[in-house]
């Protein structure tokens, strides 16, 4: 996915083809103690040192000049712990390995985001995260988390060993030391009934309080241009499972949300003109469906679209005003937008950088095609989610720096002191640090 060197080069490219970056050492450890000896060896050698997973990332996170180390060879189940419900997993193991590895052990994560190609410690260092009423984020349900730190020593914290770490570390963005494995809470395997269906964003808007609370996962796609939106609900089902039919599913998922898709966006990439039209007929194509099957099936869906992606959380209370503001603003812009803005929601967490840290959220997420020029659509959606204290996405596009996520995050302060005390020289500073977390 994106994240394969081209060539001799070692040119690295992220999936997005917006970050491209040349470090000059490349590892990929077969243990902890290999990585923990690299990282020894780079800071003798004065190299910074940044783990990439599969490049999901929109923003440079994962981008060094210095020692680039790959967690391909750490991957699988560690440890199943069926008494107290936690599986550990080696750092570099895609989400989508994952998850078929619990399902064949009759256990899931009780949430996950719509993509399973990243790597768990990837997805977790940046907050990737799904919708939920009660259940939030992948980190949230991280119970513990082994680390590889400046000095090359294995930190181990939980909410018992180390809890000031675990505050912070389960989203660390990479800078307090390497993560080399993870534990998260499982549950018994379980069904999810979805029911997709298209409904005016009017309606979405006014009834969004009662949809969300009478779903346990709530979300919607709006159609910029139109007055239509996707919606889908989630929830525990008793069964039986009735997956999504092998022809209905090749054509609802590949043939209109990748393959026509596709098409669609080459030709609002090629003639702006005629993007309004395109989101009218592709807003009404989709048709409403019901399926139920277990989680990881319900909650992901393959994308093979290429885009840019810029997403703010906001308080959950401002949804409204702000999706509201967004409409307007691209009503009267004159701008082209050729990719559904997708909006989800997520309970308060207590872990120091999440984007729902302290406040229940909502999430509003813009998109472009690859290659669409994106700046002057993300740029005026930015200025709106700012307006209400957004926090931004750590993995996807957005210009805020050290100074404005001081103001946003009431906890920001402890997890800079936490890195001044983990990584003092910073080992881990790359320029997207330097500029979110100051020096």
């Amino acid at each position: 996915m994106g994240s394969t060197a081209s060539g001799k080069s070692g040119t690295w490219r992220n999936w997005g083809g917006n970050v491209t970056v040349r470090p000059a050492r490349e590892v990929t450890p077969a243990s902890v103690d290999e990585l923990a000896a690299a990282v020894r060896q780079a800071a003798e050698d004065g190299l910074k040192v940044k783990a990439v997973g599969s490049g999901h990332s929109f923003t440079a996170i994962a981008a060094t000049d210095g020692l680039s180390i790959r967690p391909q060879l750490l991957t699988g189940i560690r440890n199943i712990d069926r008494k107290a419900m936690t599986v550990t997993v080696e750092a570099g193991t895609p989400l989508k390995r994952l998850n078929m590895a619990l399902a064949r052990e009759g256990l899931s994560l009780t949430n996950m985001g719509d993509i399973m190609e990243q790597t768990v410690s990837g997805a977790t260092s940046t907050g990737t995260h799904g919708t939920g009423r009660e259940s939030a984020s992948l980190a949230a349900q991280i119970t513990a988390l082994e680390l590889v730190t400046a000095d090359g020593s294995v930190l181990t914290c939980s909410e018992k060993e180390s809890p000031e770490v675990f505050a912070a570390a389960r989203i660390g963005l990479g800078a307090l030391g390497i993560v080399t494995a993870i534990t998260f809470a499982v549950e018994p395997v379980f069904l999810l009934t979805a029911c997709e269906e298209p409904m005016p964003l009017d309606r979405v808007l006014a009834e969004f309080d009662q949809l969300r609370t009478e779903n346990e996962h709530f979300e919607f796609y709006w159609f910029p241009h139109t007055g239509n939106t996707n919606t889908k609900r989630n929830n525990r089902s008793a069964g039986p499972p009735q997956p999504v039919g092998q022809l209905a599913g090749w054509f609802e998922d590949e043939f209109l949300s990748n393959g026509v898709f596709h098409a669609a966006q080459l030709l609002g990439r090629a003639v702006p003109a005629v993007v309004p039209t395109v989101a009218r007929i592709s807003s009404t194509a989709l048709s409403a469906r019901t399926y139920t099957d277990i989680p990881y099936k319900v909650f992901t869906s393959p994308r093979r679209v290429r885009f840019v992606e810029m997403e703010y959380a906001v308080p959950r209370e401002a949804l409204v005003d702000t999706l509201r503001e967004l409409r307007a603003m691209v009503d009267r812009s004159g701008l082209r937008v050729n990719f559904p803005v997708e909006v989800r929601t997520a309970p308060a967490d207590d872990i120091a950088l999440s984007t729902a840290s302290g406040r229940d959220s909502a999430y509003i997420a813009v998109h472009m095609f690859r290659g669409t020029p994106y700046q002057e659509y993300f740029t005026a959606a930015e200025r709106i989610f700012t307006a209400h204290e957004g926090r931004p996405h750590w993995g996807k596009v957005h210009t805020r720096e050290a100074d404005y996520f001081a103001g946003v995050y009431p906890r920001f302060g402890e997890f800079t002191a936490l890195r001044d005390r983990l990584d003092p020289d910073r080992l881990f500073q790359n320029d997207y640090l330097r500029r979110v977390l100051g020096q």
